[in-house]
């Protein structure tokens, strides 16, 4: 249930919230620049106030809403398919997927101090690189930070049921660690892959803004080939480790990887919300007809932002693509379990009628 309350959020926040913003950013700039010619964000067009407004309900309250649903439904899908371990290693095994949440609130707290008090930002051109050491650092100590948390939280080895079959599998601690450390660094890799393909200090995104040299055709070209080739590593990487954490853990390993890519979400969600922030800073210096000298700062801040922003969305693909996994081993395990191990105890057969005509309309 409270997978699925987080999952209804997401859906009326990030669908709802993400049209209203595009309705409301087309809006203003139509009745404004190209009706009446003035400028983007000019006091004159009251329809900046619903650009404003819809930044934040459509990029901050959408993406954390977004977010939030992921982070639910792995959660959830992790305690499904480890409550079988709460049998024999006690409540605090079962619970252990919560203890990486609450490990990963507190690594993104600390990290949060190389900002502001050990490397701050003091100059425009180092909000990109602040940005990205904050994502980096949380990565990082989070490696050390599951592994203790593991060590002490599971026992020295438990017992699972496996989702397919009538295996019961002897876990370690360790390989949980390493399930929730490949998630996290997949999500990191995935993060950077993205920041390369969008933002203006590589090259990506000057050979896109060449193009716009000849025309607007060739630009739309280059920009579709652009995203279509930017996908190829972030696919690898989910299959790498949903690979990878399956052969350890069982889709219990999956669930922990999709929990560990979600593990430093305090950090990937500020520095996602960063950008609308700044974005709406540029409006209001705008329409308060401030110097235009603090027009070109938050236009620099929001050129950052702007990546930032790209980087979060990145985050929140590759995490449903785990968690959808993760969902479905949950299904899978509940179903056996009510059941009587009469369904499901061999895996669902996709070839079966009605199992592939469901997946084609899912595949739509």
């Amino acid at each position: 249930g409270y997978g699925l309350g987080g999952s209804v959020i997401a859906m009326f926040g990030r669908v709802g919230g993400g049209i209203y913003t595009k309705a409301a950013d087309v809006g203003a700039d139509l009745v404004g620049k190209v009706v009446h010619g003035i400028p983007e964000d000019d006091p004159r067009n009251p329809a900046t106030i619903a650009d404003n407004v819809g930044d934040n309900v459509g990029d901050v309250a959408g993406m954390g809403s977004d977010l939030f649903g992921s982070f639910a439904e792995a959660t959830c899908a992790a305690l499904v398919i480890g409550s079988s371990i709460g049998e024999a290693a006690g409540w605090d095994a079962m619970v252990f997927p919560v203890v990486v949440s609450a490990v990963g609130v507190f690594v993104c707290l600390v990290c949060s101090f190389i900002a502001t008090h050990i490397k701050p930002v003091k100059a425009e051109s180092d909000v990109e690189s602040a940005l990205k050491v904050q994502l980096i650092s949380t990565t990082i100590l989070m490696a050390p930070a599951v592994y203790f948390a593991a060590k002490y939280f599971l026992p020295t080895d438990f017992t699972l049921k496996a989702t397919v079959g009538d295996d019961i599998l002897t876990l370690h601690p360790y390989q949980a660690a390493i399930c929730v450390v490949m998630g996290a660094v997949g999500g990191l890799i995935i993060g950077l892959v993205t920041e390369y393909y969008t933002s203006h200090s590589y090259q990506p995104v000057r050979e896109v803004a060449n193009s716009c040299k000849t025309g607007a055709a060739t630009n739309m070209i280059y920009g579709i080939a652009l995203g279509f080739k930017s996908a190829i590593i972030p696919v690898l990487v989910l299959a790498v480790v949903i690979y990878a954490s399956f052969s350890l853990c069982d889709m219990y390993g999956v669930a922990l990887a999709a929990i560990g890519f979600l593990s430093n979400l305090a950090t990937g969600l500020t520095i996602d919300v960063y950008g609308p922030v700044c974005d709406n800073a540029g409006g209001i210096a705008e329409m308060a007809e401030l110097h235009p000298s603090v027009r070109e700062k938050t236009d620099a801040l929001d050129a950052a932002g702007n990546t930032t922003a790209a980087i979060g969305k990145g985050f929140a693909i590759g995490s449903a693509a785990l968690v959808s996994l993760a969902l479905f081993g949950a299904f899978v395990t509940r179903i056996r379990e009510s059941s009587g191990n009469t369904l499901f105890s061999n895996g669902v057969n996709m070839l079966e009628p009605l199992t592939f005509a469901f997946l084609i309309c899912g595949g739509m």
